[in-house]
């Protein structure tokens, strides 16, 4: 991992979020709810501001640095528990429908088409909005809707490797068909759901912001990102900053989770054949 430059970047983005998520609150020395409207939009250090708010602070005076080391454990939280969710779902369907074929795998394809064909955003705006906004709504409507991609490729790789002769020997051996899944199948499509994991998580790290711009994510006063960068769209003429670090702190955690997702499929596509 350490010889491929992308996959090391990628490592360090998200280990360096993580780190953030976990220790972060702890080390910041301001509480990120705390308002002071004495300091607001105070400019960050580089900018000529005060060395006590690194990355300055928002319109009502909290310091940014301390929301946005505790808006990177709430993107985290919602992208991996999201993701691990959808993938129990789709992991499931596709690789039922994918071994046993038949009417199992029409009710699969059943299944994902209806998923398709439904508006990703406009099904999320619509259940947030009915049922009303929190981070449980919105990490468990994601992970309700972000099934699809995993059953797809679950169910091809399924297909393909059903066909395989370690496959036919298990069987011939008097292995149980959940023996056969869960010892030769899963364990040999795994390098291509891990990418599809990835994926996913960024994608709904990116969904949770859309939804917080749009003033359906998670609720005020938690610090998300998506938030942070619908409450300084009214200042962002005046002092750009304050999207700049929420905005260009999205686009690099997402970089990384998608610059180690390839790197995993690489890694774990080379120790299979090895």
């Amino acid at each position: 991992m350490l010889r491929h430059l992308p996959t090391a970047l990628g490592a360090l983005i998200v280990g360096a979020a993580l780190l953030a998520a976990l220790f972060g609150p702890s080390l910041v020395p301001h509480d990120p709810f705390a308002q002071d409207l004495l300091r607001r939009l105070v400019p960050p250090a580089w900018l000529g501001g005060d060395a006590a708010h690194p990355l300055g602070t928002d319109q009502l005076g909290r310091d940014y640095l301390a929301r946005l080391v505790y808006g990177a454990r709430i993107s985290l939280v919602i992208g991996v528990v999201a993701a691990l969710t959808s993938g129990l779902i789709g992991i499931t369907l596709g690789v039922l429908g994918g071994f046993f074929g038949g009417w199992v795998d029409d009710l699969v394809m059943f299944a994902i088409t209806c998923r398709l064909s439904i508006p990703l955003i406009l099904v999320a705006l619509a259940v947030v909005s009915a049922v009303g906004s929190s981070l449980s709504v919105v990490v468990l409507t994601l992970g309700l809707l972000l099934w699809d991609r995993f059953a797809v490729v679950a169910r091809t790789t399924t297909m393909q490797v059903r066909r395989l002769d370690y496959v036919a020997a298990a069987q011939a051996a008097g292995a149980s068909g959940f023996h056969v899944l869960w010892r030769e199948v899963l364990p040999n499509i795994a390098h291509h759901l891990v990418v599809v994991a990835t994926l996913e998580v960024a994608l709904a790290i990116l969904l949770e912001a859309v939804l917080s711009f749009l003033g359906l994510g998670v609720p005020a006063p938690l610090p998300s990102w998506g938030l942070m960068i619908a409450e300084g769209r009214d200042y962002m003429f005046f002092e750009p900053w304050v999207i700049m670090v929420p905005g260009l702190s999205l686009f690099v955690l997402v970089l990384g989770i998608n610059l180690l997702g390839d790197g995993l499929r690489d890694l774990l596509a080379a120790s299979r054949d090895a």
